[in-house]
């Protein structure tokens, strides 16, 4: 095996485990807002929320954190110090392989600016009061896996360029669907509306600030705690069913380029993300439920990012001499 097969399989394979801890680092991130959040508490749905409420009422919080969210906590610090660490060795692989893997290194530099980013912003994390932040966090850790995704695989068998618009586009309308699931959670509307029709009637007449992820939620004490959540609960709803439409074919484009498995992780994410977000809708956002339908959404993101890359171009053979 020669020296550039022997770089490209190491990172392949680096690129794979930091998929993985990416993975587990926005699962674990995902834990621990939503529990603080009260999402699924016992005394549901009058405790949802009560954190926020109290540190806008200036009262001491009358629970601390259980054992199983400072659990989550530690491990998201152990696992986040481990990816980084990992990324810094992805780097250096690029640049000190002979030849530099020039396209490679881009994208392990961009990994590493956004962890080094996350980890600024996680000073903020836990005392945050606007969804802002949260939204941050959940953007750039899809975007590290996106980017994971992408080193861990070769770009053979690219879609044609049309297909490869259409993902770029499907995944720009994932990233804010990402967005605007964010600042649901982040705001505390899981209670501002329930059905689909219910969720469009209560948005009429709400003013547009209600999206400002700058605005800080006020929350009432009984259902709807946050009435004015259900504007973005009804935009998340809407561009859920479009990205239904917008995301199906492509799993029959990647079938019709060789891309099998590409087709069935992007069915997969999307069964994922469509059904549990139906089941919330319907029975109310359990933390469990809650928790697969952002790894799916996290999936989605990654494959859609995936498809949308241009081949490589061929190296020409060099003119004999």
């Amino acid at each position: 095996m020669s020296a550039p097969d022997r770089s490209r399989k190491l990172l392949r394979r680096m690129a794979l485990l930091c998929t993985v801890l990416v993975l587990v680092i926005t699962s674990l991130s995902a834990y621990i807002r939503l529990s603080r959040a009260g999402l699924s508490c016992a005394d549901w749905p009058q405790c949802y929320g009560e954190g926020l409420r109290q540190a806008q009422q200036g009262i001491a919080a009358t629970a601390g954190e259980s054992d199983a969210t400072a659990i989550a906590r530690l491990a998201h610090r152990i696992v986040a110090s481990s990816a980084l660490l990992l990324i810094v060795t992805m780097v250096v692989v690029c640049f000190t392989a002979r030849p530099v893997r020039w396209a490679d290194g881009r994208v392990a530099l961009a990994l590493l600016v956004l962890a080094l980013g996350l980890a600024v912003l996680g000073r903020w994390s836990s005392d945050a009061r606007v969804p802002a932040v949260a939204i941050g966090n959940l953007l750039g850790g899809f975007a590290m896996l996106a980017l994971c995704w992408r080193l861990m695989h070769d770009a053979g068998n690219a879609l044609a360029p049309g297909w490869r618009a259409w993902a770029r586009v499907a995944a720009l309308l994932v990233a804010l669907q990402v967005a605007l699931g964010g600042l649901v959670s982040a705001s505390f509307s899981a209670t501002s509306c329930s059905g689909f029709s219910d969720c469009i009637d209560a948005a009429r007449g709400l003013p547009w600030t209600a999206l400002d992820p700058w605005r800080e939620p006020v929350l009432a004490g009984a259902p709807p705690i946050n009435a004015s959540g259900a504007l973005a609960q009804a935009m998340h709803r809407v561009l859920g069913v479009l990205l239904l439409f917008a995301t199906a074919p492509l799993a029959l484009a990647a079938l019709r380029s060789a891309r099998p498995l590409a087709a069935a992780v992007l069915l997969t994410a999307l069964t994922l993300v469509v059904g549990l977000g139906l089941v919330m809708a319907g029975s109310g956002p359990a933390l469990g439920v809650a928790l697969a339908h952002n790894l799916g959404a996290a999936l989605l993101l990654a494959t859609l990012v995936e498809l949308s890359r241009s081949p490589r171009p061929t190296p020409h053979p060099s003119a004999p001499s």
